[in-house]
C-alpha cells in the first residue's frame, strides 16, 4: 500500500512502455541542441547577405565592407564563416553561415568554385577524420548542410561559371538554386537548363502514401517553386497605414513576406520548419558517405600495394623500434593528396 508500489502497479497493467522512446529521444535531442550549417554563393550586389539577415532575423553582416569595381577586378573568392546561437521556445540552434565574398566577381572567373569545392570536402575529410578516431563522442558537424546558389537576373538564363560550379558541387551539398531580385527571368526557363546541362539540385521527399491532401499540396508547391525568386530586406516600409519589411520602388512597394511579390516565405519555410532535417540527412546518407565510400576504397588500395611491394621486394627484417605503421592522420593526407590528384586530372 506505498505511494510507489501503486505507481508501480498501475503503469505494469497498462503497458510495457516502449511507446515513451520518442519522448526519451525528444527529450535528449532537445537538450543536446541542433546544429545546421548553410553556404551562400553568387556575385556580389545579388542581396545575399540582406537575404540571410531576413531570414534569421539577425545582422551577420554589420562590419562587412564591400569592394569597389577595382577591387573586385583582381579579388579572390575567401571563406567566411559566421556562427550564432538561435533559441525559440526552449530549443537551441546553432546556425553557421559560410560565406563566399569573392565569388563570380573578377574578370577571369575559370574555376573560381574551387575554393567552395575545398571548403565542402575540408569539412567531410575532418569529420571522416573524427569519426576514425578513438574519442568519438563529442563529434562537431561541420558538414554543408545546403548551399543556396544565387543567379543573377541580368543575363539570359544560366552563365557558363553557373553551369560549371554547380556541375562541380552537385554530388556534394544539396543545391537550392535562387533566382535574386528576380523580375525577368521565370522559374520553367531555369529550370529547364538546370535540367538541360544534367544539374542535380536538392531533390524534395516524395510524400508518404498515409500524408493527407494538404501536406501533399504544400510539397508539390515547393517543387513548383524552384529555383525560389527572392527578395530580402530588413528595412520597414510604411504603405497604406501597414508596416511591413520591403523595399521601395518608383512603381511601388514589394512586401519581403508577401507571397505574390517574393518567395522568401517558402524559402524560409523550406529551410527551417519543414526540410531543415531531411538535408541534414541528405548529407549524412548520400553526399558525406560517398566520400566515405572513395576514403575506404582508396585506402584499400593503398594497403594492397603496399602489401605487394612488401612482397615483390623482400628485404632484411625491420629493426624493432625503427618501422612504425601509418597513423590514420598520415593515411588520410594520402588519400586527400591522392584524391586531389585524381580530381585535377579529370577537370
Amino acid at each position: 500500500n506505498f505511494p510507489w508500489q501503486r505507481y508501480l502497479n498501475s503503469i505494469t497493467k497498462k503497458y510495457v512502455g516502449f511507446a515513451t522512446l520518442p519522448n526519451q529521444v525528444h527529450r535528449k535531442t532537445v537538450k543536446k541542441g541542433f546544429t545546421f550549417t548553410l553556404m551562400v554563393a553568387g556575385e556580389t550586389g545579388l542581396g545575399k547577405s540582406t537575404l540571410i539577415n531576413s531570414l534569421f532575423l539577425t545582422d551577420l553582416y554589420k562590419d562587412r565592407k564591400v569592394p569597389n569595381a577595382e577591387e573586385r577586378i583582381g579579388q579572390t573568392v575567401d571563406i567566411v564563416k559566421h556562427t550564432i546561437g538561435i533559441e525559440e521556445k526552449g530549443i537551441k540552434l546553432w546556425l553557421s553561415i559560410v560565406d563566399t565574398p569573392g565569388f563570380g566577381d573578377a574578370v577571369n572567373n575559370t574555376a573560381s568554385w574551387k575554393h567552395v569545392e575545398d571548403y565542402i570536402d575540408q569539412q567531410f575529410e575532418q569529420y571522416f577524420r573524427d569519426e576514425s578516431g578513438l574519442n568519438r563522442k563529442n563529434i562537431k558537424d561541420n558538414r554543408v548542410h545546403c548551399l543556396l546558389y544565387f543567379i543573377s537576373p541580368f543575363g539570359h538564363g544560366l552563365r557558363p561559371i553557373d553551369v560549371e560550379c554547380m556541375k562541380a558541387l552537385h554530388e556534394k551539398v544539396n543545391i537550392i538554386p535562387l533566382l535574386a531580385k528576380a523580375d525577368s527571368l521565370t522559374h520553367a526557363e531555369i529550370r529547364e537548363e538546370i535540367k538541360q546541362f544534367g544539374i542535380n539540385i536538392y531533390q524534395f521527399p516524395e510524400c508518404e502514401s498515409d500524408e493527407d491532401e494538404d501536406s501533399k499540396r504544400q510539397e508539390q508547391i515547393l517543387k513548383d517553386s524552384i529555383p525560389f525568386a527572392v527578395i530580402g530586406s530588413n528595412i520597414q516600409v510604411e504603405s497604406k497605414g501597414r508596416k511591413f519589411r520591403g523595399r521601395s520602388y518608383p512603381w511601388g512597394v514589394v512586401e519581403v513576406e508577401n507571397p505574390i511579390h517574393s518567395d522568401f516565405l517558402l524559402l524560409r519555410n523550406m529551410l527551417v520548419r519543414t526540410h531543415m532535417q531531411d538535408l541534414k540527412d541528405v548529407t549524412r546518407e548520400t553526399h558525406y558517405e560517398n566520400y566515405r565510400a572513395q576514403c575506404i576504397q582508396s585506402m584499400t588500395r593503398m594497403m594492397v600495394q603496399e602489401r605487394k611491394r612488401r612482397w615483390v621486394e623482400p628485404g632484411p627484417p625491420p629493426t624493432p623500434g625503427r618501422r612504425r605503421p601509418l597513423k590514420m592522420q598520415e593515411v588520410l593526407e594520402r588519400i586527400q593528396e591522392q584524391m586531389q590528384q585524381s580530381q585535377r586530372g579529370s577537370c
